[in-house]
Formats: C-alpha cells, structure tokens, sequence
C-alpha cells in the first residue's frame, strides 16, 4: 500500500499468490473474512481517489478467487469506494483473469469496466504508478523476471529465423 499525487490518494497492492487454496476445508470462511477485512480497511484507508493493483503473476489456478465471490466483493462495496476508485490495474493478467472479466462484463458497470486496465509487466505498471511505497513481494519479481527472460527469447528466436527475416526484409 502506498499513496500517490498531491492528496491521500492511496495505491493498494492485492497479490493474489498470497491467497488461500480453494482445497481447504474452512475456503469460504477464510475468504468471507479477507473480503471483510479489506473491505473495513480501504475504508480507513481511502479518504480521495484510490487504485487497485491486482498482481496476479504466480498465482497458481487453485489461489484464484472464484466468479461468485469476485461478483460478491463488487456488490457489497460501497458506492462511495466505487466511484473513488479511479483504476483498477491488473498485472500479468492470465487468460482466465480476461475470460472471467470478458464474461462478467455485462453485469458490471460500464464506468466500472472502463476502469480496468492490464499490464503485462512491471516495467509497464512503473511508467503507470509511482512506485517508491508500493511494495512487490520477491515472487512476483521473479515472475516477472522469468517472463521479459522468456520474451526476450522468443523475441530473438523470431528474428534470428530465416523466413521471418526474409519476410522483414
């Protein structure tokens, strides 16, 4: 969590690696009182504009929240936090996070979903947010390490092929 511009527009980090699996016996209550605790927080926190940061790189399938819930967390929010939510980043955005949002699209409002924006790295989300108070825990820098590595090499792979050289030239 950190804060941004001249007011106390406050930038919250949501890494969902940190989640809980969906294979525990007690995931719904765990996951009902997170919603509450962040809820109760951004609160406390959010006296202006906020935003959001999703980081959703290393985050295995069995971590995600699920639809129902997601939808839940929308409905029970405050219109006073919707409307002062000013974007919400999500960074290294899966194709289930896409289809989820693709799906529920419809249902959310249009000023919500032009809200959302994706960002495939953390390079692009330094050129978005201040970044000196936001915190990236170690497994996302990694992540996101191992992906620009694996970029780079199809990358260099691509332009180091014959038919595609020819092609350019």
């Amino acid at each position: 969590t950190g804060y941004y511009g001249d007011g106390l527009n406050a930038i919250i980090v949501f890494a969902a690696c940190f989640l809980p699996d969906s294979s525990r016996a007690d995931y719904n209550y765990v996951m009902e009182n997170l919603f509450l605790y962040v809820i109760s927080t951004l609160e406390l926190m959010v006296a202006e504009d906020y935003m959001i940061v999703y980081l959703n790189g290393a985050t295995p399938r069995r971590r995600m929240p699920g639809l129902g819930w997601m939808k839940k967390c929308y409905q029970m929010i405050d219109r006073r936090l919707r409307k002062n939510l000013k974007s919400f980043i999500i960074v290294h955005p899966s194709w289930f996070i896409r289809t989820i949002l693709a799906v529920t699209r419809p249902f959310i409002s249009s000023k919500f979903s032009s809200k959302i924006q994706y960002v495939n790295t953390l390079a692009e989300l330094r050129e978005m947010i201040p970044m000196e108070y936001v915190h990236i825990p170690d497994s996302i820098v990694k992540y996101d390490e191992e992906k620009c590595i694996k970029r780079r090499m199809r990358t260099s792979c691509l332009s180091n092929d014959p038919e595609i050289t020819s092609v350019e030239q």
